[in-house]
């Protein structure tokens, strides 16, 4: 029996299919129908079916309903939802990163003068010193979502540590190109006392002394840290995540309370955090010496460091500043997440949705099968 699609409207709520709704989200009644009941019988014989008809006959009663709005919420990839992700880094980074920036300006000088700065409470002792209190404060998801668009849903979900991993390296290098002025003048004003009082000055004589291009004689080694770190930090995050979600925590995502939520981000972050500090820490060293020495190069930073000196130096207090950073990164980054009505990052990962293939047999049954 035929039915109309008048008279299949009318079994349906009036509010799913108004054409009022201004919510994008649709819902797929067909495909509802379809994974509910995997074999459908046609009253028709096996010779009245053809490709053709099916292809017709698909066209036709296949018809999306607009899902019902949800006023004050951001959609999801949205300008506004990036917007809204922006804003929560901006905060979550800025308020850490000046938060640890005195274990940053001790961990520097014990690369760079490891006879004069033997340990971290040495290390804080002499500044705290020589330089005071002040002297402590000196210095201070687009590509994912591309790639993934890109593979489609049945890859994006099969390769998508991979994905993500090519989405945060691609995101660091453009990031690195902005970064590596501020990083070189960072290290001078950390480890070169009197050097200058910050950017405003210490531009003009470092321009002065190495040439405009100067800025940029960090770029390899920043790529070589920086791009580690990055992939490190989210991709470890994200799996972590997913891995308390799904094994250590007994209720779905969406079920738990938004306090539950973000201390799975803060545990999570420092997991990460420590993480990403081992894998980058060889290029950090590298960078700390090409940036305070003129003229030095890779070769003459692992002569002066060695190849254990290079693994280790500064080590122990890079993971505490590392780890206690991004865990307060991510914690604090997905509480302005929740601020702005989005959901916190990270969670287990939904099965793809992959289109049903159809398939006729000889006895004019149609089966329709996942790919």
């Amino acid at each position: 029996m035929a039915f109309s699609d008048n008279s299949r409207r009318s079994l349906i709520p009036s509010f799913l299919y108004s054409s009022e709704s201004s919510s994008k989200k649709l819902i797929d009644l067909d495909r509802f129908a379809t994974n509910r009941n995997p074999m459908l019988r046609f009253s028709s014989s096996p010779a009245s079916i053809s490709p053709s008809s099916l292809s017709s006959s698909s066209s036709k009663n296949n018809f999306l309903i607009p899902a019902p709005s949800e006023p004050g919420k951001i959609e999801l990839y949205s300008p506004a939802f990036y917007a809204a992700c922006t804003a929560s880094g901006i905060v979550s980074c800025g308020l850490t990163h000046m938060a640890v920036t005195p274990l940053d300006l001790v961990k520097c000088n014990m690369q760079i003068d490891p006879a004069k700065y033997k340990g971290i409470s040495s290390g804080f002792g002499i500044l705290l010193k020589e330089q005071g209190v002040k002297g402590f404060f000196r210095g201070w998801g687009f590509f994912k979502k591309y790639y993934s668009d890109i593979a489609g849903p049945e890859y994006a979900t099969k390769y998508k540590t991979l994905i993500y991993l090519a989405g945060y390296a691609s995101a660091e290098v453009i990031a690195d190109i902005a970064l590596c002025p501020f990083e070189i003048v960072k290290v001078r004003v950390q480890t070169q006392p009197g050097f200058s009082r910050g950017l405003s000055d210490s531009n003009p004589k470092f321009i002065k002394s190495e040439g405009a291009l100067g800025h940029y004689k960090g770029l390899v080694p920043l790529w070589g840290r920086q791009i580690p770190y990055t992939m490190m930090k989210f991709v470890s995050f994200e799996t972590i995540v997913e891995m308390l979600y799904k094994y250590a925590i007994p209720t779905p995502k969406d079920q738990c309370s938004k306090t539950l939520q973000l201390g799975v981000s803060l545990g999570g972050g420092y997991v990460a955090g420590v993480l990403c500090a081992i894998v980058s820490h060889p290029a950090d060293n590298l960078v700390s010496f090409l940036n305070n020495a003129k003229g030095a190069t890779v070769g003459d930073a692992v002569k002066n460091l060695g190849v254990w000196g290079l693994f280790t130096r500064g080590l122990p207090l890079r993971i505490f500043m590392i780890g206690t950073l991004t865990g307060a990164q991510w914690g604090i980054y997905d509480a302005c997440k929740v601020f702005f009505g989005l959901p916190t990052t990270g969670g287990v990962t939904p099965p793809a949705t992959v289109p049903a293939k159809i398939e006729v047999d000889s006895v004019g049954i149609v089966w329709c099968r996942e790919h």
